[in-house]
Formats: structure tokens, sequence, C-alpha cells
């Protein structure tokens, strides 16, 4: 069943992308049409906490275009591998007040705070543009779905959790814009490019 549930949920990403006429990348997830207004897939309001102890939410990316993915720090199958990958964005972009990465732990037991810090600090970023969000477990799990990533409980699985290594791109509407398999190095090729696709687009605005 969670098996048909991840196809199903790659199937929404790749069907129902709905192309804008005055934008450059798609807008991914379903959409509604409510009193005859189309209603495009956004990231629901959230408050996290990250690193530091301090709040996040929505309106923390406002301003931000934002890269996001789901880990853990113990993982020991495919987190290494998005995170190297995650290292290739934030190098490429380090600095760019434009554009952050939000990693959302789905461990919050024994991903802490003062062990969020204490990895972000092995990574050697700077957590005021890459920040690392803990908080309660079935918010974490439920937001996962928001991102469509598949993120559950499961004692079978390496380090007790089965998780997707999906990265997303988001804009600063709370839109998904763009999505890359964090575990394929040449699905990230595409990506950074669509990471400046996007930055272009709100440079001209």
């Amino acid at each position: 069943m969670k098996n048909l549930f991840k196809y199903c949920i790659i199937s929404i990403l790749a069907i129902s992308a709905c192309q804008q006429s005055n934008t450059t990348l798609p807008i991914y997830g379903r959409t509604q049409v409510i009193d005859g207004d189309t209603i495009q897939h956004r990231i629901p309001p959230f408050v996290f906490v990250n690193q530091d102890g301090d709040s996040i939410n929505n309106a923390s990316f406002s301003s931000h275009l934002y890269v996001s993915d789901f880990f853990f720090i113990s993982c020991p199958s495919i987190c290494p591998k998005v995170k190297k990958q995650m290292l290739r964005i934030y190098d490429k972009f380090e600095g760019n007040p434009k554009l952050k990465l939000v990693s959302h732990t789905i461990d919050p037991k024994r991903d802490t705070e003062e062990n969020l810090k204490l990895y972000a600090k092995n990574l050697g970023v700077n957590t005021e543009q890459w920040m690392f969000l803990t908080g309660d477990k079935e918010e974490l799990l439920d937001m996962a779905d928001d991102y469509f990533i598949v993120a559950y409980e499961d004692d079978e699985a390496p380090g007790g959790f089965d998780h997707s290594g999906k990265i997303l791109l988001v804009d600063t509407e709370g839109h998904i814009r763009a999505f890359a398999e964090g575990t394929d190095p040449e699905d990230v090729d595409d990506f950074l490019t669509d990471i400046e696709t996007l930055l272009e687009e709100y440079d001209e605005q």
C-alpha cells in the first residue's frame, strides 16, 4: 500500500504541473476550482523550530525561494547521498540572498536542536542560508505529504523510517516549482538549472 502511495505521489507531480502563461517553470500539484477561481497547490501554514531554537514559519520565506528536503541524521541509506547533492546546491548558491535551503528532520526525538546544530557545523554550512527544522513528529510527517514526499515510520526500514529522497524548489508563494531525485546527480544537474531559471524570473520582477 505504501509503495502504491509512493507511485501515486510521483504521478501527481508528473501529470499535475500547471504551466502558467507568465512563468518559466510550472506549478506542481493538484488544482482546485472554488467559486470559479483556480487555486494552485501550495505549502500550507507551518511552525517549526530551527537548529538555534528559533521559530520558523511560512512568513520566514515570504521573500525567498527555498530548496527543501526531508531527512534524519542517523539515516543509513539515502540521506547521505541526498545531503551530498544538497551541498552541491548550497555551494553553487552560497551567499545568494534570494535562496535558502531547508532540511526537515523526520526523527525529532533524536534530532534535537542541539544535534541539528552540530550536524550543520559538521557540514560546514551557514545556517542563515541553510536551516534545519524540527518539531512535532506527526506534524513533520504530515508536512512531507504536502511536499509530495513519502515519509513514515517503518521498523523494517533502515533506521526505522521509509522516505523518499526528493529535493523540491518552492517559490515565495509556497508553490512547488521544480523537483529532483536527490540520489541522482544528473537529475540534480537539471534542478540546478531550474533554480537559476526561477531566480532570474524573480530578478526581472
